[in-house]
């Protein structure tokens, strides 16, 4: 008789693997990080990681969905306050999500030094897909109220949501390469002000706002990762 599979445990004990990876990327980083030791520390056999996960990589994988997950919760809300304007929405959800990284330090500087290499390229792909799929519809929301209101101009809600996620993936992805730019003191502080402040400019057009008026990262949250 075939055994019957719980979901509840089942769940759990993936995200007991979970729980171990993380943490110790945030010690001692991804490529330092083994199965083995995972393993050892939860009792576990190849053969149990294997149930969960395909390889190293997909676990790294499960990592960065869950913060994915547990960062743009944080954002849902804000998104759709009635008590709020659209541009304060935009404020709030960023202003959110700089905090939320800020927390979580470490395990992103960890993330990063190893997130560009070539292993990690379908991870990146997945990411931008997640993002994507979970940041559209909570903009497109926001465009659509800054619109009722006359603060934005756009043809289309769902297609300016859809341009300002790719942008903003891109500034991410941009600013990950001037932190490590930064970090070889290939650029310098003005640099990564003045590249970012590109962004906020495009942010801007694409809403019909005035110069300025764009919610960017604060120079506080700047010196706190590029210092």
């Amino acid at each position: 008789m075939p055994r019957t599979l719980n979901p509840t445990a089942h769940a759990l004990r993936r995200d007991a693997f979970i729980d171990v990876a993380q943490r110790l990327i945030q010690v001692k980083g991804y490529e330092q990080m083994s199965v083995e030791e995972i393993l050892i520390e939860l009792g576990a056999s190849k053969g149990g990681f294997y149930h969960y996960f395909d390889s190293k990589v997909a676990l790294l994988e499960a990592v960065v969905e869950r913060m994915v997950d547990a960062a743009t919760g944080t954002m849902a809300p804000i998104s759709t306050d009635p008590n709020l304007t659209a541009l304060q929405q935009l404020e709030g959800m960023f202003a959110g999500l700089a905090s939320w990284k800020a927390d979580r330090k470490e395990l992103m500087l960890a993330l990063l030094r190893v997130w560009f290499c070539d292993d990690n390229a379908i991870v990146r792909d997945k990411l931008r897909q997640g993002m994507e799929l979970r940041l559209t519809p909570l903009l497109a929301g926001i465009v659509r109220h800054g619109m009722a209101d006359g603060l934005f101009s756009a043809s289309s809600p769902d297609g300016a949501a859809r341009v300002l996620v790719s942008l903003l993936q891109g500034a991410n992805e941009t600013a990950s390469h001037l932190f490590l730019a930064r970090q070889a003191a290939a650029v310098s502080f003005e640099d990564v002000e003045l590249t970012l402040a590109a962004y906020a400019e495009a942010y801007e057009r694409i809403l019909g706002l005035p110069a300025g008026s764009w919610p960017i990262t604060d120079t506080q949250t700047l010196h706190l990762w590029f210092d």
